[in-house]
């Protein structure tokens, strides 16, 4: 029974399957709480506990769904390069923006913390909470942070900017497609720029490199606001 548990095809069977109705029980609801994500997280790591399923074994032979991944950041490309007018006059304020938002981003973060009275790998360990995971564990990492918060902190924040992003930019009276694109791709990093891509080719494309901006933004500024904290 083990052995069908563990094989290719019905983990990843499973995988979508879980995903899939996490989808369908989110479009019915509409709970910020059982987003797709955190219900498909929660569900697949209750299954590995009460299965004895290695994670490293799970994810080996999931690892197709990996190299999917990386086709999507492809196809973020190509919707780049479609919008690239958008982007040519905009250049000084899209820099100017990412640069921005990364150290205000981390500065609030580190200071909050540190008024909380958290230490200082905890602090570590939130600063690169707006970027990519890829890049926001390699950040905590050289900086001395928890890579396992660090990644739990990267989700939630993606989650909820996904989700409020929206709703919070409508509110403030954002109604520049650049501008949204910017703010939610830089602040909610992979999950942002989904949303983005639903408000439109535009949103999506310059959410996709926000995301490249924001990464390499923050991999620089993190150790310098770090020595002068």
């Amino acid at each position: 029974m083990n052995e069908i548990l563990s094989s290719q095809t019905f983990l990843l069977t499973l995988t979508l399957a879980v995903y899939l109705g996490s989808m369908w029980l989110y479009k019915k609801v509409r709970f910020a709480l059982l987003h797709p994500l955190i219900v498909s997280m929660g569900v697949l790591i209750l299954f590995l506990k009460l299965s004895g399923i290695p994670y490293d074994l799970f994810m080996k032979q999931i690892q197709i769904i990996d190299f999917m991944l990386g086709l999507s950041v492809v196809a973020l490309g190509y919707l780049l390069h479609e919008q690239i007018s958008q982007i040519k006059g905009n250049v000084i304020a899209i820099v100017t923006a990412i640069v921005t938002g990364s150290a205000v981003g981390i500065l609030s973060v580190a200071l909050i913390a540190r008024a909380m009275g958290a230490e200082q790998a905890v602090i570590a360990s939130l600063e690169p909470k707006s970027v990519t995971t890829a890049i926001a564990l390699n950040v905590s990492a050289q900086s001395g942070g928890i890579p396992a918060l660090t990644a739990v902190v990267v989700i939630l924040v993606g989650i909820f900017g996904g989700v409020a992003g929206p709703f919070i930019l409508k509110k403030i009276g954002v109604e520049s497609k650049i501008a949204k694109g910017l703010a939610m791709g830089a602040a909610a990093h992979a999950m942002g720029t989904a949303r983005a891509m639903q408000l439109g080719a535009v949103e999506g494309a310059i959410s996709g490199l926000a995301i490249g901006l924001m990464g390499i933004a923050t991999a620089i500024l993190v150790p310098i606001i770090a020595r002068l904290l």
